[in-house]
């Protein structure tokens, strides 16, 4: 998809990479970043490029589970939390790279397990995150 062509763009700016700051271009997002402590930095009071990334991730793949229950005439019959965990390290087979891997999981309270596995299965389908890591980023979901 062109950018041209999305129903919505979000924009921020960073400054001074993970030992800086990040906003967006609307002023809702404005966030101190800090490094953390096994990758080298002083573990300050700030946020990470991982932790927003989590966040994100987690947040949407919410909004694609409501979708495909949405269409499938599924009701949800309690209030869907994910637990996302994002890690960095180094890249397998790239000197000096370094990758993530993400693991999610979900928990869909009062639905049968069977159930939540396939909607947790058709919204990873849906899910611009997961179309966006997929064949990238090593995603591990799984049903609490």
């Amino acid at each position: 998809m062109p950018i041209d062509q999305a129903l919505y763009t979000a924009r921020s700016t960073s400054t001074g990479g993970r030992a800086g700051t990040t906003e967006s271009s609307d002023g809702r997002l404005k966030a101190q970043l800090s490094t953390p402590k096994a990758l080298g930095g002083d573990d300050g009071p700030g946020t990470n490029p991982e932790q927003l990334f989590a966040s994100g991730y987690s947040a949407c793949f919410i909004g694609a589970i409501k979708a495909v229950a949405g269409r499938q005439k599924i009701r949800l019959p309690g209030e869907v939390t994910i637990t996302a965990d994002v890690a960095i390290g180094p890249m397998t087979g790239k000197a000096g790279a370094f990758s993530i891997a993400v693991e999610m999981t979900v928990s869909i309270p009062g639905m049968p397990r069977a159930d939540a596995e396939a909607l947790v299965a058709a919204a990873h389908e849906v899910c611009p995150y997961s179309n966006a890591t997929r064949g990238n980023v090593d995603v591990k979901l799984s049903v609490a």
